[in-house]
């Protein structure tokens, strides 16, 4: 193992222990008197969901991982503040800071509800569609959608597609067959968002598995509807063959304003997904992306792992987060943004921010 990476799990293993007292005593029935009541931190995230809706009274276990018809609503992420212990819970990475957060309730709505709701929320600005990626529960994908809007500056604009992952690690497969029978779903939520907010005002963004299921969702859009309009998609880290995806390229890009694909060397989950199936990942590097017209390639190989898989930068990395923001909420191309090295025709490095403000 090398040195850095001796540091990172002693590093680890230190916060986990030292998050591990915080929690217990945080939750203890007889508080320390030297620790004040947490107060509550929240974001609220709008959903459209195929999941199985449980019956269950417990916020967390609302939905399950069957399929299901469509249903709406919102959930609410509560994070715990921790007062005097705070600073340490700060310190820590990211992804353990995220174990901090809960499910505090979830609200069942009408489909139109949701939508007329985040018309408003929105206030005139460009929503955005995200769908998540494998082994994600509904639980889980509240709190990873809520440190999405957040970290990318996307509160009261991102409506999160949560279709029936297990949640499991070892039920890859599963997953992958679920995402499938999702597609005609997600593509009647895309041609929704089109259909309200109009063309060329609607962004989707999707993570790893979910990244592909958007690509194969945007192919049935353009076949069903090749009038309509999306303003900018956004692939993170796709779990999707690139000649796949190369392949399947030149029949949606008449109907996408801009496509951005982050892509990062030691991203271990795709790592894996190539050797399983036998093709390289769209969002590793090494691909020969010259041939993607009109597709913008962000490389960030050179930021800091935020987390030991390499895999979730875009709810962990505070740099990745601004360059969403630029993207999602200023509409800026590539060549317009702040830490942005071209090192190809459609290629670009993105590096850790300076702390030099723009002339």
């Amino acid at each position: 193992m090398a040195r850095s990476e001796k540091r990172c799990a002693k590093d680890l293993k230190y916060w986990v222990i030292q998050l591990a007292a915080v929690i217990f005593c945080s939750f203890s029935a007889t508080p320390s008197a030297s620790i004040a009541q947490p107060t509550d931190m929240e974001e609220v995230v709008p959903f459209l969901t195929l999941r199985n809706d449980t019956g269950s009274d417990v916020p967390e276990e609302s939905f399950g991982d069957e399929r299901s018809n469509p249903k709406a609503g919102w959930c609410k992420v509560r994070e715990l503040d921790l007062d005097l212990l705070s600073p340490l819970a700060e310190a820590s990475p990211a992804y353990i800071r995220e174990e901090l957060l809960k499910v505090d309730w979830v609200q069942k709505a009408r489909r139109d509800a949701v939508f007329d709701a985040l018309e408003i929320s929105a206030g005139g600005g460009m929503p955005l569609l995200y769908v998540h990626g494998y082994n994600i529960s509904f639980e889980k994908g509240c709190r990873r959608a809520s440190t999405l809007q957040k970290n990318a500056g996307l509160t009261g604009r991102l409506l999160w597609f949560s279709w029936p992952s297990d949640g499991a690690l070892t039920n890859y497969t599963h997953d992958e067959a679920d995402l499938y029978w999702s597609i005609p779903d997600l593509a009647d939520a895309i041609e929704e968002m089109e259909g309200r907010f109009g063309g060329n005002r609607t962004s989707i963004a999707g993570h790893s598995l979910g990244a592909r299921g958007v690509v194969l969702a945007l192919y049935e859009v353009a076949s069903r509807n090749p009038d309509i309009r999306i303003d900018e998609v956004v692939l993170l880290a796709p779990d999707m063959d690139f000649q796949i995806f190369e392949r399947i390229l030149p029949r949606i890009r008449p109907i996408v304003g801009n496509i951005t694909i982050y892509i990062t060397s030691g991203d271990r989950p795709l790592a894996l997904s190539a050797q399983l199936h036998g093709y390289p990942r769209l969002g590793e590097t090494g691909n020969d992306v010259s041939n993607l017209s009109a597709v913008e390639i962000i490389d960030l190989s050179d930021l800091p792992a935020e987390s030991p898989t390499g895999h979730l930068y875009h709810i962990y990395s505070e740099e990745v987060g601004a360059d969403l923001s630029q993207l999602l909420n200023e509409g800026k191309p590539a060549n317009k943004r702040r830490n942005l090295v071209r090192t190809g025709k459609n290629l670009w490095i993105l590096h850790q921010d300076d702390g030099v403000a723009d002339e």
